[in-house]
């Protein structure tokens, strides 16, 4: 009996235990270096953007190795490229247009060596693929999105279009990514637009049924995002620039999601841009999804010659010397059980197989930190820094129990060194019993 791809899952086994990975977005608006949405944002005609941009695409730079090297460091487990964003550019040498990476200066496919580089260094492939398409000749154009939302003769242009025959290309390109490069452990198609009266785009216009079929027919293991305007189908959420106060739930009932941000106000290369975030929320940030049983993709938006500029650089690096004494607090980790109480100013991630419970300290306490409940006063065994493996004391002296009164019965008392650990967040690994 065939199977219902409406109810078939990909394989998130991995992707729950790895938590973190890199977003890479990359086309020819790198060259621009003002946002990915350049050409929709200034409102650029195709010969005008190609002339510009397209034509002289040339990467000399680009060392596939070093951006995963990079990623590796910062402790990121997987990774997931812009195979096309929304210009219609394709890094990879697809056979369903001329629009790509071999026909501009570049001379090549960039995508490949990009997914053996990570694949070397035990990292997971992913694709992101734009379902929007701004530059493809039988693609519809709408009022919503693009460099002619606005023209007067939008809908002259759209004479001789077929939204079908757009949406056979996009099935053939998907075809190609999930036959061409191996396994594929990620699939991230964006994004949907429907609107209540019918304009806009979405399942129709993709043909998200025929779609979600050849997916999960070609990779049936992958992890597959939530925006090709289905109910179903789909194994992750993905909150875009935002965080979640809890763990995400479809109707009622929590579900498998990863929180995509950047580390500025640019998922593409913006040069002027500069409210970059600092390594210590970013680290925060990371820790805050895990402990809401959440993963984090974090953004590279590398620059038109095809590095990773010195900004990103920094940020990744600060990331992966918190990540390198710190991993097992994020690796394997998930949501605490209810009954751990949430310590104040901290944050918990919980090891279920080790059973081990890692308390995030965002704010070093004064002597003591308190952890409050018959969870903890039954349960733990040990306690430790995880940045350097020294043992936190168990317990109150008598003189500042005596001042404590009763309350010692019903908490864990930590007793913390004076000084604050040398590190972004400092992290108490709590050892448990049964």
């Amino acid at each position: 009996m065939a199977k219902d791809v409406k109810t078939m899952k990909g394989d998130t086994k991995w992707f729950v235990h790895d938590r973190f990975g890199l977003f890479v977005h990359w086309g020819v608006y790198a060259m621009a270096g003002r946002h990915e949405w350049v050409k929709h944002h200034e409102k650029i005609p195709n010969e005008v953007y190609d002339a510009k941009y397209f034509s002289r695409f040339d990467p000399d730079l680009y060392d596939p190795n070093a951006w995963a090297q990079a990623a590796s460091n910062a402790g990121m487990k997987y990774f997931v490229i812009t195979t096309k964003h929304h210009e219609g550019f394709c890094l990879w040498d697809t056979k369903l247009t001329d629009y790509k990476a071999p026909n501009t200066p570049a001379q090549r496919d960039l995508l490949r060596p990009m997914v053996e580089a990570f694949r070397k260094r035990d990292m997971r492939v992913g694709f992101y693929h734009s379902l929007i398409d701004w530059h493809h000749p039988q693609y519809i154009l709408d009022k919503y999105h693009g460099p002619y939302r606005d023209h007067a003769d939008r809908e002259k242009m759209n004479v001789g279009r077929d939204q079908k025959k757009y949406a056979a290309y996009l099935h053939g390109q998907v075809r190609e990514l999930l036959t061409k490069f191996g396994k594929v452990d990620v699939l991230w198609l964006d994004y949907s637009y429907p609107k209540p009266d019918g304009s806009g785009k979405g399942r129709d216009d993709w043909q998200s049924d025929k779609l979600l079929k050849l997916v999960r027919t070609l990779q049936p293991n992958i992890v597959l995002n939530d925006r090709m305007d289905l109910p179903y189908g789909f194994d992750i959420k993905t909150p875009e620039q935002f965080q979640p106060r809890e763990w995400v739930k479809v109707d009622g009932k929590p579900v498998v999601w990863e929180a995509c941000q950047t580390f500025s106000g640019s998922w593409g290369y913006h040069r002027d841009e500069m409210t970059w975030r600092s390594v210590d929320e970013l680290i925060r940030t990371l820790i805050d999804c895990v402990s809401k049983g959440g993963n984090l993709l974090l953004n590279v938006g590398p620059t038109g010659r095809g590095e990773f500029d010195d900004r990103a650089m920094a940020r990744l690096a600060g990331m992966g010397e918190w990540m390198k004494r710190h991993g097992r607090a994020i690796y394997g980790c998930t949501q605490a059980p209810d009954e751990f109480k949430c310590p104040q100013d901290c944050r918990l991630t919980y090891n279920p197989e080790k059973k081990r419970l890692y308390v995030h300290v965002l704010a070093w306490p004064y002597k003591h930190l308190y952890l409050d409940g018959e969870a903890y006063t039954q349960r733990v065994a040990y306690a430790q820094l995880l940045n350097d493996g020294s043992e936190i004391k168990v317990g109150m002296d008598p003189w500042h129990g005596t001042q404590a009164g009763d309350t010692v019965k019903r908490t864990v008392t930590l007793t913390l060194p004076p000084q604050r650990p040398n590190v972004t967040v400092p992290v108490i690994e709590l050892f448990l019993k049964g």
